[in-house]
């Protein structure tokens, strides 16, 4: 492999790259093997969703997006108010397998997703009214590119009422979506799994320490954690 090769870099998951869809110029150079969504599939989803929207949902006044993994602490748009939320019917696990992104074929990762069943605790982020649906379209840019999500209206519990929000639900049919591992399993890919983005391990503790910020908990993603950090601090 050349030199060229190893020092190749992919844009970071920033506002700037995703205003200019540079996850998607990576994609077709560097994993021309990995479907992708065109720019007009995204916005006719994003512009179903908008239209679908449940009675309460209100455009002039912003739309809520649940956040349960890295849209906490990298939403990549301007958030208007945050909120401890908590949504029922699904919980958040490990359950796409990836080999590219924080994986490589030969160190593959595990990303997190929301899948049926119990409950999930995350943050409700509302984005304000102003430029809604160019704001929206960086998120779809960032979630569905690669059809591993599917967009859902869920209704999450927030102090002192229940809400609306986007939520990105693991897309079930997609060829990364994996059966639950066990925890010694999934400990393993998340101490691994490395990629052009990074590590698994750093995404693992960056999503625990942001969701103990807020005084969540996650017992399975704290379970993990003490097994992949055993031996090694955390990354910086």
């Amino acid at each position: 492999m050349s030199a060229t090769a190893h020092t190749e870099q992919p844009p970071a998951i920033t506002r700037e790259v995703l205003e200019q869809d540079g996850l998607r110029a990576y994609f077709a150079q560097h994993h021309p093997d990995v479907e992708v969504l065109d720019d007009a599939t995204l916005r006719a989803s994003r512009d179903r969703m908008l239209a679908d929207a449940p009675d309460g949902v209100d455009p002039d006044t912003g739309v809520f997006v649940f956040a349960y993994g890295s849209l906490i602490w990298n939403p990549c748009v301007p958030v208007a108010e945050h909120r401890p939320a908590r949504l029922y019917g699904y919980h958040r696990d490990f359950r796409l397998r990836m080999t590219h992104g924080r994986g490589s074929p030969e160190a593959p990762g595990l990303m997190l997703a929301l899948t049926g069943g119990g409950s999930c605790r995350g943050v409700a982020l509302r984005l304000p009214p102003e430029n809604l649906r160019a704001e929206l379209l960086l998120i779809w840019r960032r979630e569905m590119l690669t059809g591993v999500y599917v967009p859902r209206w869920v209704a999450v519990a927030t102090p002192g009422e229940r809400v609306w929000a986007l939520a990105f639900v693991a897309n079930t049919r997609s060829e990364r979506y994996i059966e639950r591992p066990d925890e010694a399993t999934a400990a393993t890919y998340l101490s691994t799994g490395r990629g052009a983005l990074g590590t698994c391990a750093a995404y693992l503790d960056k999503t625990v320490q942001d969701l103990r910020a807020w005084g969540l908990y996650d017992r399975r993603l704290e379970r993990l954690h003490r097994r992949v950090f055993a031996h090694t601090a955390p990354a910086a």
